[in-house]
């Protein structure tokens, strides 16, 4: 591997021990084609270097990064699933690959993946992911990282030459392996595991790991336990905020796809609103609504509590209680930044900015089945009304629901005052993500084998998010 002074290991997890994770070694695949390789998400972790046969080596065939991992860890975790305890969970398809520090904020990140081989937590599953699964994953993250939405980033996407059967989709189809950068892969599940097997022990390992590599700042705290609580809390209130400004619907907010770092992860029937719809489900076996959009609030926090129950081993309830009870204040406040953001104008101060969030929903609501959810922000950005106006909807935007959204508008400045400039700012539309579209470019890929449509996406995203300047980076 050509070094980088930019790649700078630093394998943490190991040290935690077997009662923490299995070693485990990646299936042999028939082939390794490479179908997508994040070079900017490489860049910070000093592998952009690699030539695609040394990518394919180290993502594909995971031949060991330098001076990392010299096994692969598959993570012991349980979790609630749809607020079913499940004490049989753990990387079942998945596994830590390697940590490193990224370049210029010094951050511990790791590089897991799906769909690498079975484990000893796959239970009765094949341990592969479906090409198709690997393809929507990395549009999904690069959709949210342009939205400003804090996300776990697609690195590599590696077709493995394997048919797999599946019954939620036509069979054979195509498998894969995906590899993730993200900034932690610990779950509120891996606290449940030893909270469930009675631990205080390991509970308290957990806590000192999480702080010394992910929240330094709080290393001097006296209740080590409620402050671990509530910076998490912030966290996830502000990755739920960031989700409803982005019209996101996650579809499974389980325990165990929620990190204590507040990334969103591992996307399976995710969707993104075609207009607002607080009843809008992206799982069709969320029969009842659980995981909807206008519901993703009270799933976080009901996730919180479970994560508050583990440290209850530690920790007086009283402190935790307390820190729980900061959640929906952060949350609204996180809900009106991130509307802002996503408007593109300077705050106000809280209230205000909050009462703009409030106008702004009302407005996505009153416009009904004519108006989709991401032309709205696309339309607005930067506050400019004229220009609003002057679009494809501006006749949406004269009618009475938009009156009060309009005012309260009108006295907003722009966070960049030429960032309509942009040349993304003089198409008709803007770059969504539905998913029908979703279906026409993986059908390309199915039927034809033709990638040129996943690319054109890929770049024309890429260009949405240089517009909007929001990445979570």
């Amino acid at each position: 591997m050509p070094i980088s002074p930019a790649y700078q290991p630093d394998p943490q997890f190991g040290a935690m021990g077997p009662d923490f994770a299995d070693p485990v070694a990646a299936t042999d695949f028939p082939q390794t084609l490479l179908r997508y390789r994040n070079d900017r998400a490489a860049m910070h972790v000093g592998m952009a270097r690699l030539t695609d046969e040394e990518w394919i080596a180290h993502f594909g065939r995971f031949v060991p990064l330098p001076d990392n991992l010299k096994q692969p860890l598959a993570m012991r975790y349980h979790g609630h699933q749809f607020r079913t305890y499940n004490p049989d969970l753990g990387d079942g398809r998945g596994f830590l690959f390697a940590q490193m520090r990224e370049a210029g904020s010094g951050r511990l990140l790791d590089l897991g993946t799906k769909g690498s081989g079975q484990t000893p937590w796959s239970r009765s599953g094949d341990g592969r992911l479906t090409l198709k699964g690997g393809v929507r994953e990395v549009l999904a993250t690069a959709m949210l990282e342009a939205q400003g939405v804090p996300t776990s980033r697609s690195f590599s996407l590696i077709e493995t030459g394997e048919a797999l059967q599946r019954n939620d989709e036509p069979s054979p189809t195509r498998g894969a392996v995906l590899t993730r950068l993200s900034h932690s892969h610990i779950r509120f599940g891996t606290f449940q595991r030893h909270a469930f097997e009675e631990s205080p022990e390991r509970i308290s390992a957990l806590i000192d790991h999480v702080i010394a590599h992910y929240y330094p700042a709080l290393e001097g705290a006296e209740n080590r336990p409620a402050a671990l609580l509530e910076a998490v809390i912030g966290r996830m209130a502000r990755l739920t905020a960031s989700w409803m400004a982005a019209g996101f619907v996650h579809g499974v907010l389980n325990t165990d796809n929620m990190n204590i770092t507040g990334e969103s992860f591992d996307y399976g029937p995710y969707r993104f609103l075609p207009r607002n719809d607080p009843n809008f489900v992206a799982a069709y076996f969320d029969q009842t609504g659980l995981y909807s959009f206008g519901r993703q609030a009270e799933a976080v926090f009901w996730n919180l509590r479970q994560l508050a129950g583990c440290f209850t081993l530690v920790v007086e309830d009283e402190s935790l209680v307390a820190a729980l009870n900061l959640f929906a204040g952060i949350y609204r406040a996180e809900l009106a930044r991130a509307m802002r953001r996503r408007l593109g104008v300077r705050s106000r101060g809280a209230e205000v900015d909050a009462s703009l969030a409030q106008a702004a929903f009302q407005a996505l609501a009153g416009g009904g089945d004519a108006l989709r959810w991401e032309p709205f922000f696309f339309d607005w950005f930067g506050g400019d009304e004229a220009r609003a106006l002057a679009g494809v909807r501006g006749e949406i935007y004269r009618e009475e629901p938009f009156t009060e959204f309009r005012r309260q508008l009108a006295h907003y400045e722009p966070t960049d005052p030429g960032a309509l400039q942009h040349d993304y700012f003089a198409e008709p539309e803007p770059q969504e993500l539905i998913y029908e579209e979703i279906e026409s470019i993986w059908a390309r890929i199915d039927q034809a084998d033709d990638w040129s449509a996943f690319e054109a996406k890929l770049a024309a995203i890429e260009t949405a998010r240089q517009a909007y300047g929001l990445s979570d980076d």
